[in-house]
């Protein structure tokens, strides 16, 4: 009894200790442009079948209920809550925040096309619109060119890109932005970098202008905040903590259990 009792805590501590590196991860990103928090779910592991319900008795009747003991449990699944985050005004022209269910589009350097939600564009020196990074530059697809003499940039809620030149009263327009949306955007392999990849889980990418199919529509000069609740997290981290600490001490339990039957030998 004593050495399952150990068994069945330890894995109570090792799925606890990963919901902890899961809340510690929403913590450090609370302030990630349009980062989404993620959820640690649990489940039951096998159970010990003593006695199965519905049995037939000495009487001939069916028992009601079993005897089964739990072996512990396990993390199921980690789910990220693409729940919309609230926006912060920054007044900066090549920042866009997205208020739906879209997905911007970049490309990687080796082609490949990714996903984000961050909206922090910038020009490279070709101007051409890139996802602001200063470890990769990634560009925005379909691609956007702005003029160098562009004196002013303006994107507007259905993702036209239009600039002001000198000696021209009237904006002209360089580009249109598109947003992708998934059937399963919880589906979406995570890449770091705010960067989601889609997977047979996701779906293929729809893609759509802004304000057409659901996608959502775009806001400029603002960003999207992290949608992670520092107090929600705070009070997530001592409970599991506590939790954390319970199964030690049935650990504990178990031990003194062992060190009692040990002791029993000897008389």
């Amino acid at each position: 009894m004593g050495i399952q009792t150990l068994y069945t805590a330890a894995t109570g501590m090792i799925a606890l200790e990963t919901k902890l590196d899961v809340i510690a991860n929403n913590l450090a990103n609370v302030e990630t442009v349009a980062f989404k928090r993620s959820r640690a779910n649990f489940e039951d592991l096998f159970y010990r079948q003593y006695k199965m319900p519905g049995a037939e008795d000495t009487a001939g009747q069916y028992t009601p209920t079993g005897v089964a003991v739990g072996l512990g449990t396990r993390i199921m699944s980690t789910q990220t809550e693409f729940l919309q985050g609230p926006f912060k005004q920054t007044g900066r022209q090549l920042d866009i925040a997205v208020e739906g269910k879209g997905f911007l589009q970049v490309v990687d350097p080796t082609g490949m096309i990714i996903y984000c939600r961050a909206g922090n564009l910038s020009k490279n020196a070709n101007g051409e619109l890139v996802l602001g990074s200063a470890n990769t530059g990634r560009l925005l697809e379909p691609p956007i060119t702005i003029p160098r003499d562009a004196t002013e940039i303006v994107i507007s809620a259905q993702g036209i890109v239009s600039v002001l030149q000198p000696n021209n009263v009237q904006l002209a327009q360089v580009g249109q932005i598109e947003l992708a949306q998934f059937i399963n955007p919880e589906g979406l392999l995570k890449l770091g970098e705010n960067l989601y990849y889609e997977t047979n889980s996701s779906g293929t990418a729809l893609l759509s202008n802004p304000g057409q199919d659901g996608c959502g529509v775009l806001r400029q000069g603002m960003l999207e905040n992290s949608n992670v609740e520092p107090v929600n997290e705070l009070i997530e981290l001592i409970t599991t903590q506590r939790a954390f600490e319970l199964n030690s001490k049935a650990v504990q339990a178990g031990d003194d259990c062992m060190q009692i039957v040990a002791n029993l030998k000897r008389y």
